[in-house]
């Protein structure tokens, strides 16, 4: 049992100390890599796993791309240097291959390397991307809005826009309108509740008015009534001036009364046309007739009784002059009517 435990002993010192010399040493890494590979045969796995030649093979590889890393640091913190890239994707690629912990344990380190270098270039490309270069900027915009320096140095005046095509403003406007594309926003027509529908009203019946009836029947016994007024009125008028002829015809008859001397009143316009209105009737109705005197003017006379108009009673016509304000005033002139052989209604009188 002792001897045994002295044997196992002596073994693991071996294996330690093999580890650490092959992570110190190349070489004595391989040699003791031999032994780990025979160890590991019995495991169970593939043949083509258990390949020492490969295994090495495969470590070396992962060593080589640590020193690398290691030599070439500066140049992969520059942010033109892809060469980190490059280290990564061969590390994937031997990843696939990976089957022991040694072989692990290099990828693992590769990685944090790796890693420490990404976040070194990350924070470098962050500091020199903070300040931003006018002129540089400039100089992109000029070569994307389609420069052309030859047509700049021929320009004889040497204006600053000489050198740029026409479209060239039209080509950065295109170009930055897409970056200011924005979709309207949603939002409710109604606010961002639920709004229920209208409940419908309630129609009210009112009552209908029983007194229509009795209004139609009292506006056109209103209204006849005003016209029987205004009928009796005209009808009374009319009488009037009548009356004022025949007194004007008695008094004289041989004499005969001009038309324009009896109906021109020549104080007022407005009762001079009532004249000539109400003097119609009396000869449509066969009161009065005109006629023309030897100076061919208009005279009137009235109708006596017994005595019928030419022509008979279905012959009558009604003769209504018309006459202006400058009219009125020449025929007064004229005539030289001094008064109104009409007097003015009594209504007229309590006006003026």
């Amino acid at each position: 049992m002792s001897e045994s435990r002295r044997r196992s002993t002596r073994g693991g010192h071996q294996d330690h100390s093999s580890q650490t010399n092959g992570r110190r040493a190349t070489d004595r890494g391989v040699d003791m890599g031999d032994e780990d590979e025979g160890g590991a045969g019995s495991s169970g796995f593939h043949e083509e796993d258990d390949d020492p030649a490969r295994r090495r093979e495969l470590r070396s590889r992962y060593r080589d791309l640590i020193n690398n890393v290691q030599q070439n640091r500066e140049d992969m913190l520059s942010p033109a240097n892809n060469k980190l890239t490059d280290v990564l994707e061969e590390a994937n690629k031997l990843f696939v291959n990976v089957r022991q912990a040694r072989e692990a344990a290099l990828d693992a380190q590769l990685l944090v390397l790796a890693t420490d270098l990404g976040k070194e270039k990350a924070s470098q490309l962050h500091a020199d991307g903070s300040s931003f270069d006018l002129a540089a900027y400039a100089e992109h915009l000029l070569s994307f809005m389609g420069i052309n320096r030859l047509e700049g140095e021929d320009d004889e005046d040497g204006a600053a826009g000489g050198y740029l095509p026409p479209d060239a403003w039209l080509r950065l406007n295109k170009e930055a309108s897409a970056c200011f594309r924005v979709a309207p926003l949603f939002h409710f027509m109604l606010g961002s509740f639920e709004a229920a529908p209208p409940q419908p009203r309630q129609r009210i019946e009112r009552q209908r008015k029983v007194l229509n009836k009795e209004v139609k029947r009292v506006m056109p016994t209103q209204l006849n009534k005003m016209g029987e007024s205004h009928q009796e009125a005209t009808e009374k008028e009319v009488e009037r001036i009548l009356g004022c002829l025949q007194s004007y015809f008695a008094d004289d008859p041989e004499s005969p009364i001009s038309y324009y001397e009896f109906v021109i009143d020549p104080k007022s316009f407005s009762r001079t046309v009532e004249n000539i209105f109400h003097t119609s009737f009396l000869v449509r109705d066969g009161l009065a007739r005109l006629y023309l005197d030897d100076d061919k003017l208009p005279c009137i006379a009235p109708v006596e009784d017994g005595e019928v108009e030419p022509g008979g009673p279905t012959s009558r016509q009604q003769c209504i002059v018309s006459i202006c304000p400058e009219e009125w005033k020449e025929i007064i002139k004229v005539f030289e009517i001094k008064e109104a052989l009409i007097p003015a209604p009594a209504a007229y009188d309590q006006e003026d």
